[in-house]
């Protein structure tokens, strides 16, 4: 998947881009309104987000909301899929991880493994 923004000169359909800002892990990161979180952090770059259990990064799998790799929490919101949810400008995204002793937000107690 590679991400690709199309300029307004020549975007046929006439769509005019809002940029917005969401902040993940206390990082600055621009996109643009209709985006969803996981489309604004490709389009950043940023493949990975969090660890699996063997230490691999893990980002955007299916990219539907079936697989749950793409588990972010959003204003505090705890398990939000990034490929379901749009971003909002202002959103606070914190990375996550299922698994205790991975880096990323350790498992809370009583939380359960999907």
């Amino acid at each position: 998947m590679s991400p690709r923004r199309v300029r307004a000169e020549t975007d046929a359909v006439g769509r005019r881009e809002r940029p917005l800002l969401i902040t993940v892990d206390g990082e600055a990161v621009g996109g643009n309104d209709g985006q969803t979180i996981a489309g604004v952090m490709l389009a950043a770059g940023r493949l990975g987000w969090r660890r699996g259990v063997s230490g691999a990064a893990r980002g955007v799998f299916c990219g539907i909301g079936v697989c749950f790799d793409c588990l972010v929490t959003v204003n505090a919101d705890r398990d939000v899929r990034a490929c379901r949810r749009r971003a909002r400008d202002g959103d606070v995204v914190t990375l996550q991880s299922r698994w205790p002793g991975i880096p990323g937000t350790a498992r809370e107690s009583g939380s359960e493994d999907r």
